[in-house]
């Protein structure tokens, strides 16, 4: 009997296995471009780190009144709720917003400045104070008042570096609103990776209780047929111990399948202790068709991490260019209107006016450092640029091999079911004839609980392989539903 529960754990184990390679490749997929670029000058914008970017997609901020209803929670709810209530979504509309307040800044060292002020004042004064005090002349003077209003401009009429530093400014911009949509992207296939984990193990648990009726069944068979001393008791005890493993199969599923839903939860931002069912099964459903080289051509133009990285590049060029561009000539003005008296009416205005030239003759190697360093930095944007070009080839190749395979992994699977039933059936029609003993039963509920782990983990990884493909070319976050052909 040992042998028995050891091969069938170790079954299990194995099929598990299969389905924690989708997570692995969640680590590699959903890292978004921001968590690739972040590296740059002081300037530049960071985007945060690959390690943090991954663990954010995770969480959310849970918002809304908690119900005592169990909600009914569709996939398409499920997407709805992260791309707004997720961590990852949250930090990248702000990471958007930072490079957008930063492109402003840039741009204020183009336009000119102009400032307005007004004073008003009265005073009087003791001469006692300061020892003036003479004969025929007062100890006090005042009070009296005064006022002035003034107005100020100032602006740089010339400044090649502040052109090309407002410019990469606009490049990290667009990045920045790439790399959100990129963000959202990977939302998207966290979001339905937990969705189809929940169904997973919903399944499961629906096989699982399947088996623990089996078990039961011929438990309770052998036991009356060793009371009618028909049968050993080594027959009625090998089907017990099958079916208190059933039970302990059954509990491991129930656990599972609560933890499957809190992960859910939290990366869709529900209400602490929300309770919802899963309102789709996601059965299987064909792929769409799609050659390789047309999904290849795809992706690259509809990855927004690539185009993002592409503007990052841009970015650097410019950043590159600017910190050249300061040895350049400067051009710059500034003037003022002031007008002051006793009263308003009583007031005279003056102005000034004034407008240079200044060119950086010796700086002390600073530019020269300045502009190795930006040199560097566009060196590591093209290269970044490179290899993200190269991941995502890599990217949907994998996927049309793993879809491929879960294809005729779901096709095997369900045949194996079948015969896995057929043989169950005939073992207990055999045990009932009494021509074998429960050892054969009791590996006939075996198979067919291994052949429904296969066929779960592979209807799970079909499913992934779909959403996982639509991320490599881009487009998880808007076609998700045909890929997954839910409603």
């Amino acid at each position: 009997m040992p042998w028995m529960l050891k091969a069938d754990q170790s079954v299990r184990k194995k099929a598990r296995s299969l389905v924690m390679r989708p997570l692995v490749a969640i680590v590699c997929c959903v890292v978004p471009a921001q968590a690739q670029y972040g590296m740059g000058n002081s300037n530049s914008i960071n985007y945060g780190n690959s390690q943090s970017s991954t663990g954010n997609l995770l969480g959310s901020v849970p918002t809304g009144k908690l119900s005592d209803e169990v909600l009914q929670l569709t996939l398409r709810d499920a997407v709805d709720r992260a791309l707004k209530y997720n961590l990852g979504s949250i930090e990248g509309g702000e990471n958007a917003r930072l490079a957008r307040g930063q492109r402003l800044v840039a741009l204020s060292k183009l336009l000119p400045e102009v400032s307005v002020g007004a004073t008003v004042y009265e005073e009087q004064l003791n001469l006692t104070r300061y020892g003036a005090a003479l004969p025929g002349l007062p100890r006090v003077i005042g009070p009296y008042s005064a006022g002035s209003a003034d107005v100020s401009v100032s602006q740089t009429l010339f400044s090649f570096e502040s052109i090309q530093r407002f410019r990469a400014a606009r490049n990290a911009e667009q990045a920045a609103q790439l790399s959100y949509q990129d963000v959202l992207d990977a939302v998207t296939l966290t979001v339905g990776n937990a969705y189809l984990q929940v169904v997973a193990e919903d399944s499961r648990i629906q096989a699982q209780q399947a088996q623990v009726r089996n078990a039961k069944a011929l438990n309770d068979q052998a036991r009356d047929e060793v009371e009618a001393g028909t049968a050993p008791r080594i027959d009625a005890t090998r089907t017990e111990v099958q079916l208190h493993t059933e039970e302990y199969n059954l509990s491991i599923a129930r656990n599972n399948f609560a933890v499957a839903k809190l992960n859910l939860s939290r990366a869709i931002g529900l209400p602490a202790g929300q309770q919802f069912e899963i309102a789709e099964k996601l059965p299987y459903t064909e792929s769409i068709p799609l050659t390789l080289n047309d999904a290849l051509s795809m992706a690259s133009k509809s990855r927004n991490d690539l185009r993002a990285a592409l503007e990052q590049e841009k970015a650097a060029e410019k950043k590159h260019s600017a910190a050249e561009g300061e040895r350049l000539p400067t051009v710059a003005y500034s003037g003022g209107y002031s007008d002051s008296g006793t009263t308003f009416d009583n007031s005279h205005g003056g102005f000034t006016f004034q407008a240079g030239v200044r060119i950086p003759i010796f700086t002390g190697g600073r530019i020269k450092g300045e502009t190795t360093q930006t040199e560097a930095a566009l060196r590591q944007r093209k290269a970044e640029a490179e290899n993200l070009r190269g991941q995502i080839d890599y990217d949907v190749r994998t996927a049309f091999l793993n879809l491929n395979a879960a294809k005729e992994q779901v096709a095997v699977a369900q045949q194996n079911v079948a015969l896995a039933n057929e043989s169950l059936a005939r073992s207990k029609d055999r045990f009932t004839s009494g021509v074998t003993d429960s050892v054969e039963v009791v590996q006939a509920e075996q198979a067919l609980a291994s052949a429904n782990e296969q066929f779960i983990t592979s209807l799970y990884n079909h499913n992934f392989s779909k959403l996982s493909l639509a991320r490599a070319l881009g487009v998880a976050r808007t076609n998700y539903q045909q890929y997954l052909g839910a409603r």
